[in-house]
């Protein structure tokens, strides 16, 4: 199948299995911003249970502004904090060393543009998950589309997907929960994340999502 999707920050496990599964992608890359979707948010495995990590991004003027235009606000030095908590989430698993020296950059670099930064990271899971992720980008926006539709996965609340469960660190206080972003998948399951990719089925029917 030939899939749209969302380029996100640090996508959810549900994200690579439409993208692992498919024949071609495009990427969205001329919608306009939405607040409060996973465009600049991820959720994570925390000792407390789960956390959502969000990435500031500068206020606009502009009522409907495009995702691409978004600029990222370092005001505060959120990509520490961001790095931090993936420490004292994964640290003890598996294969978070494994992946560490080539992710901590991310969260170095001061990239202007959301969009750019998200395009980043899908270069380096892919190359994490030793995926070869050939994709097309956008040049315009449609509402309909003749490709399979998985743009609502960027709204974590529309994505109901379950999957199988995997050992993850904290399990033994808060069992297993489910589709966080891709990182939790790679730091407990390593050279394994692929195949779990591959195995899961999306079992939500996106055409009854509005696209958002």
């Amino acid at each position: 199948m030939s899939i749209l999707i969302y380029p996100t920050y640090f996508p959810s496990v549900s994200h690579y299995v439409a993208m692992v599964q498919a024949e071609s992608i495009a990427l969205e890359v001329e919608d306009t911003f939405q607040k409060q979707t996973n465009r600049n948010r991820m959720y994570i495995y925390s000792p407390n249970g789960k956390q959502l990590l969000n990435v500031p991004i500068k206020h606009s003027l502009e009522l409907h502004q495009k995702t691409k235009d978004v600029k990222i606000e370092y005001d505060f030095d959120w990509q520490k904090n961001h790095f931090k908590s993936l420490e004292a989430a994964y640290r003890t698993s598996p294969f978070f060393e494994y992946f560490e020296d080539e992710l901590s950059p991310i969260f170095q670099k001061k990239a202007t543009f959301l969009l750019d930064l998200n395009l980043e990271i899908h270069e380096l899971i892919c190359k994490f998950l030793k995926f070869n992720s050939k994709y097309s980008k956008t040049d315009e926006y449609f509402k309909e589309t003749t490709l399979v539709d998985f743009r609502p996965l960027a709204n974590g609340k529309k994505d109901t997907n379950t999957f199988e469960p995997y050992t993850q660190v904290f399990d033994d206080k808060h069992g297993f929960i489910n589709n966080l972003s891709v990182l939790d998948l790679l730091f407990n399951e390593g050279r394994y994340a692929m195949d779990y990719l591959k195995r899961q089925e999306l079992q939500s029917i996106f055409s009854d999502f509005k696209t958002i």
